[in-house]
């Protein structure tokens, strides 16, 4: 879920969520259009061919700009990216690739929430598209991890698929911040209004590549982490016609009768400070942790989260599904301690009135999911954690018929931020080559080459070194 993350910024308030080198050089060579002509005036291979003639369907505003790299390698320098928007969410050593030239867009829908300020346009629902000149055919879409805006992505996932030839684009899901729950008009709004917009960006960037490749994406994929990864999900279970298939990346699962984050974050936030405090009592609070899901041999990372994550996380969700909970009061009060009137410590979800149950339903997923998905979880992910989360998600795929579909890797030592791979580099791996270990397997499946492997835990190798983990996950 990765909530608001903690990198300030010098030009505006901080808004957002806190949230490969041997195998992916291989990976990474472009896929080549069969039947492309050479670059030249006048042809669609050109550089920034057509870039006066792009338009986006529904845009109130955009900027096109041609660029000689799309990459964060080029971006982050020329202001078509925000660093702070990515810090946080891959290692520090991950490859940037370089070498794709191409067209950039940015602009925005129609929106009246104004939480997103980059460009200095104060306007939400904004979004990228990215078109490389040597395009391989398919269009890769995502939204965003937690509450962070349109570029957060950009070195997960853009850089990569952009240098293997894919068109981009990303929407800042229609709302931003630690303040999201501020929009629309009754609880559950902001985040129902995250899957129209993913599906409002897929519709229009689908036009946009065929204007400016002049013939539509064979192949349309979708991924995202984290609540990127619940859309993924939402979208293959409601709109499987604008895809060819997704990768989930530890995706967030909502459902009406649990789990999910209202269930299991506070019991973190009302037995961990027991736990933390030592003596008689840590015991008896660390089973109760992990009755919870928080898994035995996690407790390393529980400081860190019950310091980052869990309270705000529990908080601006808690706000936005059930704000009639602290009354008048926006989004509870910071750690406060169990025991203290609407705590959310004691929060008890169960006993919540039925509109809040009803509020979850509009953004529950069903598991019915109609086209090809490939779901990977760390299995010390702390923050969702993966028995109350991708576990308990591909039963419900199962359960509606559609596990010929699926195929679920549950990643030995991966956690929720791939940047604390770095900070315990002898006991996590970094999630990201596991993602394009995936992705790769997704091509294959949807170009009919190839079934991927069966789901199963992908061990960590023993003994592997932090440059090993951080270019191969082997998924066989």
């Amino acid at each position: 879920m990765l909530p608001h993350r903690t990198a300030h910024r010098a030009r505006r308030s901080p808004l957002g969520a806190l949230s490969l080198a041997a195998v992916c050089a291989l990976l990474a060579t472009p896929v080549t259009p069969a039947g492309a002509s050479p670059a030249g005036p006048g042809n669609p291979d050109a550089h920034c061919a057509g870039r006066a003639l792009v338009r986006v369907p529904g845009a109130a505003h955009q900027r096109a700009d041609c660029l000689d790299e799309l990459t964060t390698a080029g971006t982050a320098a020329s202001g078509h990216t925000d660093p702070a928007d990515y810090a946080g969410l891959t290692p520090k050593d991950l490859p940037t690739p370089t070498g794709v030239p191409g067209i950039q867009i940015d602009g925005y829908f129609p929106d009246t929430s104004t939480t997103n300020t980059n460009h200095g346009w104060h306007h939400d629902s904004q979004f990228v598209i990215r078109l490389p000149d040597h395009w391989n055919g398919g269009l890769v879409v995502a939204g965003t991890p937690g509450n962070r805006e349109q570029y957060a992505n950009d070195r997960a996932v853009a850089d990569w698929v952009l240098a293997r030839g894919y068109a981009y684009a990303a929407t800042d899901k229609g709302n931003t911040g630690p303040a999201f729950f501020r929009d629309g008009r009754r609880p559950g709004d902001a985040i129902a209004e995250w899957n129209a917009r993913l599906t409002q960006l897929t519709r229009a960037a689908r036009t946009v590549v065929t204007q400016r490749y002049r013939r539509p994406p064979a192949r349309t994929l979708a991924t995202g982490l984290s609540n990127g990864g619940y859309l993924v999900r939402w979208q293959l279970e409601h709109h499987p016609e604008l895809y060819d298939g997704g990768v989930d990346w530890e995706g967030t699962l909502w459902r009406a009768d649990g789990p999910h984050p209202l269930t299991f974050l506070p019991a973190a936030l009302r037995h961990y400070p027991v736990y933390a405090a030592g003596g008689p009592r840590a015991a008896e609070a660390a089973a109760a942790m992990h009755r919870a899901g928080y898994p035995a041999g996690s407790e390393f990372l529980w400081p860190y989260h019950h310091k980052v994550y869990w309270d705000l996380t529990q908080r601006l969700y808690r706000e936005e599904l059930d704000p009639g909970y602290d009354g008048a009061t926006e989004a509870g009060t910071p750690y406060c301690a169990s025991g203290t009137p609407a705590c959310d410590a004691d929060y008890a979800y169960p006993a919540r009135p039925a509109a809040v149950h009803r509020a979850v339903a509009r953004i529950a997923l069903t598991g019915r999911i109609g086209k090809p998905l490939i779901t990977l979880q760390g299995t010390l992910d702390v923050l969702l954690p993966i028995t109350q989360d991708s576990d308990v998600y591909a039963r419900m795929v199962q359960a509606a018929g559609r596990g010929s579909l699926l195929r679920y890797y549950r990643i030995e030592g991966g956690t929720h931020t791939d940047s604390l791979a770095d900070a315990f580099p002898d006991r996590l791996r970094p999630m990201v080559p596991c993602h394009r270990a995936a992705f790769t397997a997704l091509e294959r499946w949807t170009a009919g080459a190839g079934r991927p492997p069966a789901s199963r835990t992908v061990a960590r190798p023993a003994g592997a070194d932090p440059a090993t983990l951080l270019t191969a996950c082997p998924l066989r």
